[in-house]
């Protein structure tokens, strides 16, 4: 774990409206992300990351103009994802105010893709993003920790074990590690501890945990089982807490903050 963490809301964006549901399914209508993006500045986050949920399905672009008005509005560190393939994605969502870039289904495609906009644009621009699930009963003899990436947005399985994916997407270059547990996203039942300790483990880079964060005393377990950084969604997007909330409850656990 960091000396000190980072608390970075999370903009899930479907056609240029932030959308949150559950397992990343029955997505709902949250709000504009330039407001909101604007809101959690003003509330102190350490980061912003912007993930185009439905760029990968829907086989597009991320939202280049939405990007552009959140950035203007926030002088944090801004993540963007979803619907990159491509190391000049990376170079266009740069140009309108990106600071680093998530990837995920095209990098399991293509592994080559993580080498070539490291050595492009350097590792610290370049998030792995994970949306791990738990393997079935019957899948866990194919995957040595048993847990799985998926794509397109957690709607499809693959059979490549998380771990190993991992391990492989920093050796070619990733700078740090965004791990979203599918099992947990949206049902506010807290971060899965046990992915995030395993993913510390084996990460020499960051690593954000990510999916499950229902209420204050969710945050400072996930740091302690490794994480560098949480994030959320649901509870910021609703207003069951603030930037403030997570981090006052932080500082009273004894964890320090930005």
């Amino acid at each position: 774990m960091s000396l000190v963490c980072r608390v970075i809301p999370c903009l899930d964006v479907a056609a240029g409206r932030v959308v949150k549901g559950v397992n990343f399914e029955n997505l709902r209508d949250m709000g504009d992300p330039v407001e909101l993006a604007a809101l959690y500045y003003a509330q102190g986050a350490d980061e912003l990351t912007f993930l185009d949920v439905t760029a990968t399905v829907d086989d597009r672009a991320t939202t280049y103009e939405v990007v552009r008005r959140t950035a203007e509005e926030v002088f944090i560190p801004l993540t963007v994802g979803g619907g990159v393939r491509t190391a000049d994605d990376v170079a266009r969502l740069l140009a309108v105010g990106a600071d680093k870039v998530g990837v995920n289904s095209a990098a399991i495609a293509r592994p080559d893709l993580v080498g070539e906009i490291a050595d492009r644009f350097g590792s610290q621009v370049l998030v792995l993003s994970l949306d791990v699930k738990r393997a079935r009963h019957t899948d866990t003899r194919r995957t040595r920790s048993g847990f799985v990436v998926t794509t397109h947005g957690g709607r499809t399985a693959t059979s490549l074990d998380a771990l190993d994916w991992a391990r492989e997407a920093i050796d070619r270059g990733a700078g740090e590690l965004l791990v979203n547990s599918i099992d947990a996203d949206g049902t506010k039942d807290g971060f899965d501890l046990e992915l995030v300790g395993l993913m510390r483990e084996l990460s020499s880079v960051p690593v954000i945990a990510s999916g499950g964060a229902g209420a204050v005393e969710d945050f400072a377990p996930a740091l302690r089982a490794g994480a560098d950084a949480v994030l959320a969604a649901s509870v910021f997007h609703s207003g069951q807490l603030t930037i403030g909330d997570v981090k006052r409850a932080l500082v009273a656990d004894g964890i320090e903050v930005r």
